[in-house]
């Protein structure tokens, strides 16, 4: 989900919850803050060579004391809004950051809107070769890659 598509969600559902969904299908309880609004930028160099950047936007979320706090779609607009000198391109990736037993920074991987809430379904990231032409090259073997593989 991009940002330009998340901003749309919450402008479409003002006044509906805002919920999390972990990959496992449990939810996120709902009372959770967004603590953190970040423009992430990864400069990195892939295992074939090549310089690459990727930004994303990251909402953090976390569970306070307050059990009693709900967040609705149009405080997390706000929030956003906040947010929007330092993320001025539309078309990056929302992740969500969320600890459970450690933390870990999740994918969005679908959105459920239900009368009452708009619900994100959130995914694990994944590694992964980006330069697999480069430095994999398939040959016929029982691992499908040439000796030397990164």
């Amino acid at each position: 989900m991009t940002l330009l598509e998340f901003r749309t969600l919450l402008a479409e559902h003002p006044s509906h919850a805002f919920q999390l969904r972990l990959p496992g299908g449990e939810a996120v309880p709902e009372c959770f803050h967004i603590t953190e609004v970040a423009r992430i930028h990864k400069t990195f160099i892939d295992c074939g060579g090549t310089l690459r950047e990727m930004e994303t936007c990251q909402l953090q979320a976390w569970l306070g004391t307050d059990e009693d706090h709900r967040l609705a779609t149009g405080k997390m607009s706000g929030i956003l809004a906040s947010a929007a000198a330092f993320l001025p391109n539309d078309g990056i990736p929302v992740e969500i950051e969320y600890e459970t037993n450690v933390l870990t920074q999740y994918s969005v991987g679908g959105v459920l809107v239900t009368d009452a809430a708009v619900v994100m379904h959130l995914e694990f990231k994944h590694t992964d070769c980006l330069a697999k032409e480069v430095c994999c090259p398939p040959k016929p073997s029982d691992c499908g890659y040439a000796p030397g593989c990164c």
